[in-house]
């Protein structure tokens, strides 16, 4: 088992230094090489926050309201084994002054096992959904699915038997490297399946979506007006911050929390 010393103190001297990696993924053999050790069969999504999801003529009650959060649920009530972090990897390194640094990552599966003691602690499914909801709370976005580079810098393994739940802040996110990083790494890390992000006529060109709310940059202002880009993930962040409520999350597809589950399962096994 190696060092959760020597781990943390490399991560933190070169988290940084993570961009000028990422770049360094568009040369085709280093490219395939990073692939290969990192992020080989990767599927991994963001989950939109609960309240950026619209109550429409379709879902008339909150109560009745289907939302992404009831995704991890699923997933932490058949999972025998649950593993919440003491610390957030990516804010500890960042020195993160704006979002709590002790709300972790909570991982699932037979390989979670394997994590270093000294990393965090075995939780009940119960203690796992009350993390998950404090989460949320700070206004931290989920982002879930099978992610390589967890199995390998934790080594614990086989990866498809270590479901990831990172708990993302927009300052700090590892992920902000998909703007530099290789598509075919940056096509791992996708929207949630059956939602689209939408910025309507209500938009008034404040530019507050704009400013440090993205993770990928995939909003920025055009003609007075935001505008959305490809690249965008589907966070929902943009819809809360946006004082016009001029953003809209969509919901395109009706079964859209199971087909997110069974597009996980098909990549993890948790039970």
């Amino acid at each position: 088992m190696a060092s959760p010393y020597g781990i943390k103190t490399l991560i933190r001297r070169t988290f940084a230094q993570r961009f000028v990696l990422a770049r360094l993924s568009h040369r085709p053999l280093v490219g395939r090489l990073i692939d290969h050790l990192l992020f080989e069969g990767d599927d991994i999504m963001y989950l939109p926050r609960d309240n950026a999801i619209p109550v429409n003529h379709r879902l008339p009650a909150r109560e009745d309201l289907a939302v992404p959060s009831q995704v991890l649920e699923y997933f932490i009530q058949r999972a025998r084994y649950h593993w919440v972090m003491d610390f957030c990897i990516c804010r500890d390194a960042s020195h993160c002054k704006s979002y709590p640094v002790d709300l972790g990552c909570l991982f699932m599966g037979e390989a979670a096992r394997d994590i270093n003691p000294k990393f965090g602690r075995r939780v009940t499914p119960e203690d796992a959904i009350a993390h998950t909801r404090r989460c949320r709370e700070q206004g931290l976005v989920h982002l879930i699915g099978r992610n390589k580079l967890d199995s390998v810098w934790l080594n614990a393994g086989p990866a498809h038997k270590l479901l990831t739940v990172c708990n993302c802040c927009p300052c700090c996110c590892l992920w902000k490297i998909l703007p530099e990083i290789s598509p075919v790494i940056s096509g791992k890390l996708t929207r949630m399946p059956g939602i689209s992000v939408h910025v309507t006529e209500a938009c008034v060109g404040c530019g507050t979506c704009a400013r440090d709310v993205c993770f990928v940059e995939a909003i920025h202002m055009e003609d007075g007006r935001a505008r959305i880009g490809p690249e965008c993930r589907g966070c929902g962040r943009c819809v809360t911050v946006c004082p016009s409520q001029a953003i809209e999350l969509r919901i395109e597809d009706d079964a859209f929390i199971e087909t997110t589950i069974r597009r996980i399962a098909d990549a993890v096994e948790v039970a």
